[in-house]
């Protein structure tokens, strides 16, 4: 009996645990990105408002279309792709949120292999 008791206090700090995310905080904005793919951390900053995002990465600027799904979800389409990778839609998800950052998780559309990074806003 103590066992169960147990248990169900146990349940009880558990169930109560929810994760941050205030995801319409970042809907707008200026941000610096990270993300480490093969022990090769990338930087990237970015500008976006609730239709365009407009990123720079290592010298060059993409624009891409910002579609929201929901608070935390959105796609994004290359305005103007340059060869067939730059014509895939990305899915990207807001796992958890902070006062200046949220770490995220994104792929290709239709793609299983998902990628995570962190952006902070940078004002």
């Amino acid at each position: 009996m103590k066992y169960i008791a147990s248990l169900l206090v146990l349940s009880l700090f558990v169930s109560c645990y929810t994760i941050e995310r205030n995801c319409t905080d970042f809907k707008t904005g200026t941000y610096k990105s990270e993300i480490t793919i093969d022990g090769v951390l990338y930087t990237s900053k970015f500008s976006r408002d609730s239709e365009i995002q407009i990123e720079t990465f290592k010298g060059a600027i993409d624009s891409s279309s910002v579609r929201w799904i929901n608070d935390c979800e959105m796609v994004f389409k290359t305005i103007n792709p340059k060869n067939r990778a730059e014509k895939k839609d990305i899915h990207l998800k807001i796992l958890t949120t902070s006062k200046d950052s949220y770490s995220f998780e994104y792929g290709y559309i239709g793609d299983t292999n998902k990628r995570q990074g962190e952006a902070t806003r940078i004002n």
